[in-house]
């Protein structure tokens, strides 16, 4: 994993993009050649034994029943069990490897589709246009009531579109800028028309040291915006230094307001085992009023040793959360390791599994855990194996696109995907891509103008640009 660390570091990757990358590769890419590719060929798709990537499965196409013949075998078709001789973690990974492959195998075919001028996808044709761009790496977009945008750029600029025009907004935090790690979340409160604040979250070092390195968080303030100027910042989550680590990964963090109150995520913090600490803030959604009290009704209130900020725990790094507007329900998107990226239903006190059980393996193709369920913890709505490296996340409320009201949208960075997600009684029951292969969707949303704004980082380095989604009729 150190090796696989290096070569992220070296190439300028985040470790989404790295599970991309690496692909069917790895160690998991030398178990199935060992073992697999003499009767099932070396891209899969079969030789002497039938293929692993054409969803033709004659014992169940489920992961669990897929482990279960690599498991104990198919001895009508003369196949072996391996049980034996690999693992039930080296099981799990070839079952992910598959998926992989299965999913290369499509993908040149899904972007030539998807290509053109004019897309045509899920009932309805749409253009993009380009409404602005930044300077480096763009994280966030809201809107506030007079149509304008503010968007984030992750080296610390808060940026102010209007009337086709972009202003930097002065004054606002220093954030320390390591790794994922910057100035992340914007969002006006949902009455900002009365009272003018607007919300941040950021990373931040207060001087906090881990092994002799300097050592950071996720902070969360609110402040106003007079003349373009950030004034009347008020402070209203920052965890203490003993909780910061130096690591460069998973800061979360979205918003979603509701009823008087603010939830917000912390990711793991590239410390893996803190997300089922209660003591720690790492791999949480959070839950505080929207001035920065904590409500007395939070689950873990006056358990001993628990935050009592504390909503739900076990995430990775949640980087997409919304409220569903039919039925109150809060979505979140989270990033798996090498697979596994999940869609979760945020619940009071519930535990999502990470890292005890997961969908996903390490980046290097090494496995984790066999383990997907257990109980007491939380299975996802939905998971993509292999990674689409999932972003913003929101429910489409505009009329622009009406075979889209009330679908969920969720982007995908490293597969330069936007997905839209049917959702229904809690559950998603279809999937299906309608743009690729133009840029890493940092972040989505639905402008009030009824369009799909979304925001786009690509080239070396990072750039951002903002586009939306019109229809071509």
């Amino acid at each position: 994993m150190r090796h696989t660390l290096l070569l992220a570091i070296l190439l300028g990757l985040t470790l989404p993009a790295l599970a991309q990358n690496r692909s069917g590769q790895g160690d998991v890419r030398e178990i199935y050649d060992a073992n697999c590719a003499g009767c099932h060929g070396d891209d899969l798709a079969g030789g002497s034994g039938s293929s692993l990537i054409d969803d033709v499965w004659l014992n169940g196409s489920r992961d669990d029943q897929i482990a279960h013949a690599i498991r104990v075998g198919v001895v009508d078709m003369g196949m072996p069990g391996w049980q034996d001789t690999l693992s039930d973690e080296q099981i799990r990974a070839l079952v992910i490897f598959i998926r992989e492959m299965k999913a290369k195998s499509e993908s040149g075919a899904l972007e030539k589709r998807l290509q053109g001028n004019i897309v045509n996808a899920a009932g309805h044709r749409y253009r993009l246009e380009e409404v602005g761009e930044g300077d480096s790496m763009l994280w966030s977009i809201a809107f506030l009531p007079d149509g304008s945008r503010l968007v984030t750029q992750r080296d610390g600029v808060l940026w102010h579109f209007e009337d086709g025009k972009r202003s930097a907004v002065e004054g606002t935090p220093e954030v320390w800028q390591h790794g994922q790690g910057g100035l992340l979340e914007v969002a006006p409160h949902p009455d900002y028309a009365e009272n003018g604040w607007v919300y941040l979250s950021y990373s931040e070092n207060t001087g906090a040291m881990e092994n002799d390195k300097d050592a950071g968080m996720t902070t969360v303030v609110r402040g106003r915006i007079e003349t373009g100027l950030w004034v009347d910042q008020e402070r209203l989550f920052r965890s203490d230094g003993e909780h910061h680590t130096s690591s460069g990964a998973h800061f979360g963090s979205r918003f979603v307001f509701d009823g008087g109150y603010l939830f917000f995520s912390i990711g793991d913090r590239g410390r893996k085992e803190r997300s089922q600490d209660l003591d720690r803030p790492s791999g949480k959604i959070l839950r505080i009023h929207d001035d920065g009290r904590v409500p007395a009704d939070n689950p873990f209130v006056g358990v001993a040793g628990a935050l009592p900020e504390i909503w739900s725990y076990g995430h990775r790094n949640p980087q997409g959360m919304d409220r569903d507007p039919a039925t109150g329900l809060m979505w979140e998107s989270e990033h798996g390791p090498r697979g596994g990226d999940e869609i979760n239903v945020v619940e009071r006190g519930k535990n999502y599994g990470w890292p005890v059980i997961t969908h996903g393996m390490n980046y290097n193709g090494t496995p984790i855990t066999d383990e997907t369920h257990r109980e007491g913890m939380e299975q996802p709505k939905l998971h993509w194996t292999p990674s689409i490296a999932v972003a913003g996340i929101d429910f489409y409320e505009g009329d622009a696109f009406p075979g889209w009201k009330g679908k969920l949208l969720a982007g995908g960075m490293a597969s330069e995907e936007l997905h839209l997600l049917t959702v229904s009684d809690g559950s998603v029951t279809k999937d299906v891509v309608v743009l690729k292969g133009r840029g890493r969707i940092r972040d989505v949303a639905s402008g009030p103008d009824g369009f799909i704004y979304l925001l786009l980082n690509d080239g070396s380095p990072r750039t951002g640009r903002i586009v939306r989604m019109v229809p071509a009729d």
